[in-house]
């Protein structure tokens, strides 16, 4: 398995998070021509309040948020709008560490109105990229994030979040 998830909200597992983060963050590696098997990702499935705590040590913002990622290392383009080069395989497989809140996702599922499995779906493929160095920041780097994801999510079956 390429995710190892930690369920401590139990509503998440009425949402199947455990395969959909596995289908999701399978679907981003392999469009960017990275093997699953040489990975591994930790994800904390949460609430709220927990990713709140979450949000304001390690952002400095003390309110809840969707999803958060960690990198293991430090893997961003030094140019904008430039894809980042994805990690070399090595001994330590950790991509990275995120944590998605029920709460946020529920909410923001409802209030685009769009099932709660393609938002989370998204969020996750989101997270993941994050992980391989791509943010949305700088305006060349959202538009280079944002196309990676719509082009990850079409493969999934997943319309266009934006």
């Amino acid at each position: 398995m390429l995710c190892d998830v930690v369920i401590e909200d139990d509503r998440w597992q009425a949402a199947a998070l455990e395969d959909l983060a596995e289908r999701a963050a399978r679907a981003t590696l392999e469009h960017l021509a990275m093997d699953p098997e040489d990975w591994e990702i930790s994800i904390l499935a949460c609430d709220d309040a927990r990713i709140a705590v979450l949000n304001e040590d390690f952002r400095d913002k003390p309110q809840p948020t969707n999803v958060l990622s960690w990198p293991s290392e430090e893997r961003a383009a030094e140019v904008s709008g430039v894809r980042p080069a994805p990690p070399m395989p090595s001994p330590d497989p950790e991509l990275g560490d995120i944590a998605i809140a029920w709460d946020t996702c529920v909410r923001e599922a409802a209030e685009g109105e769009k099932p709660l499995a393609d938002h989370v779906t998204h969020l996750i493929v989101h997270a993941v990229l994050h992980l391989l160095g791509y943010d949305h920041v700088r305006d060349q780097d959202a538009t280079l994030m944002e196309t990676t994801e719509v082009e990850i999510l079409g493969k999934l079956g997943v319309s266009d979040p934006y």
